[in-house]
């Protein structure tokens, strides 16, 4: 019998005032990939969702982006449309495959609205236009990764 002793000033119920705020996911934890091929922006956006305290997966490669995803299930991916190997809505339906979990967020530089409507269709998250879109992006993942 394993015996445990209280000290006398031990408060019962504790304190639960901060309760929730631990069983939120951390920011850290939850893993944001991008997906662009322009490495400025890639830089750009990395910096831009580290610094809100995010842990970042760069890819330029869309099809090293979907081997990772296959294995590793990230809970979000920012993707760009406009790539030479494979276009992102062509990321986006191979992404339903690999990790059916995975959210998308579309962060492009033309606002076409037949593509924005495709990727709105095929179940993407949000539609940004990288101009300009810091705010609105940031918000758009935290409501992504909290389930909103």
């Amino acid at each position: 019998m394993h015996a445990t002793s209280f000290s006398a000033d031990w408060n019962w119920p504790p304190d639960c005032t901060n309760l929730h705020l631990a069983l939120l996911p951390s920011k850290k934890a939850s893993v944001v990939c991008v997906v662009d091929d322009d490495p400025s922006v890639l830089k750009a956006a990395c910096r831009l969702l580290d610094s809100a305290g995010w842990k970042v997966e760069a890819f330029s490669d869309p099809i090293a982006f979907l081997k990772y995803a296959a294995v590793r299930h990230p809970r979000l991916a920012v993707i760009d449309i406009l790539m030479p190997a494979m276009n992102g809505l062509e990321v986006q339906t191979r992404l339903r495959t690999a990790s059916p979990s995975t959210r998308v967020i579309i962060l492009t530089s033309k606002d076409d609205p037949s593509v924005r409507s495709r990727a709105m269709e095929g179940g993407a998250f949000a539609f940004f236009l990288k101009a300009g879109a810091n705010g609105e992006l940031l918000a758009a993942i935290e409501s992504a990764l909290n389930g909103s």
